[in-house]
């Protein structure tokens, strides 16, 4: 009983010594994670809320609707207020801010051109093509396609805060530039399940994206450039699977863009 004592007291004082503020950014995007897996996931709104929506050929929709909006609130909402009534410090601290705008401008471009330039060529693969946009609908109304991106920006937007804002800045002054490792495994991590291809580009894309936010001091880039890459990806797969053309040449380009 006395040895028991004695290593609960150890752990007391460990405990005690940790860095409160890195505590609380590592548990906090482990719950926050875990509420939007559970809770405000297209899983959820299936189980729960679709009984609602049988008789509306927009269920679909209202799915994604729902995971991206409940996720903006549990990614983006909530970590913000934990930052300003827990921290006490400014969101601006932690990348919602332009910060130096002209490197991120320019390196954004740089990396949305090569970007659009390798998403050109991966969407000649049916199987990739057939994957996005995730709504099928949005393949066939392009009302519902703007729908649908306008609800994805605000999704990335939240998601890029978490792991580019909260969880970077938030650890930046105990692990450094290490920050960019760490928050690139949940953020790779997150991602199985997709085209390989698309996970396996996460690793370099996280650590690309963690360094351009720590450079600017801002997420904001990298809500741009990861908009710009599932844009892009989203209305090339639409506009290929509209055209039923998977080429790569020129023909193919006009011929993509005619189904407009």
């Amino acid at each position: 009983m006395n040895r028991l004592k004695e290593e609960y007291n150890k752990l007391l004082v460990i405990i005690r010594q940790l860095d409160r503020k890195v505590v609380t950014v590592f548990i906090a995007v482990a719950i926050l994670q875990t509420i939007s897996w559970y809770y405000t996931s297209r899983r959820f709104f299936r189980l729960y809320l679709s009984d609602y929506f049988l008789e509306d050929n927009l269920s679909d929709l209202y799915e994604y609707l729902y995971w991206y909006i409940g996720d903006f609130i549990t990614l983006f909402v909530l970590s913000a207020l934990i930052v300003k009534f827990f921290f006490k410090e400014k969101l601006s601290s932690y990348g919602l801010k332009l910060g130096e705008y002209k490197f991120g401008l320019c390196w954004s471009i740089v990396f949305c051109a090569v970007m659009l330039i390798i998403i050109w060529c991966v969407s000649s693969l049916p199987s990739f093509s057939a994957a996005y946009p995730q709504l099928n609908l949005a393949k066939e109304k392009w009302m519902i396609f703007v729908l649908f991106e306008a609800s994805l920006l605000i999704y990335i937007f939240a998601w890029e805060f978490l792991w580019r804002g909260f969880m970077l800045f938030g650890l930046e002054e105990k692990f450094g530039y290490y920050t960019v490792l760490i928050q690139m495994l949940p953020f790779v991590i997150l991602h199985n399940g997709k085209p390989e291809l698309e996970t396996f580009g996460a690793i370099l894309g996280g650590v690309l994206l963690g360094i351009l936010a720590l450079r600017t001091r801002s997420f904001i880039y990298g809500v741009l450039v990861h908009f710009f890459v599932m844009f892009s990806i989203d209305v090339i797969s639409a506009l290929r699977f509209r055209a039923d053309d998977y080429g790569l040449g020129l023909n193919s380009l006009l011929n993509l863009f005619s189904n407009f």
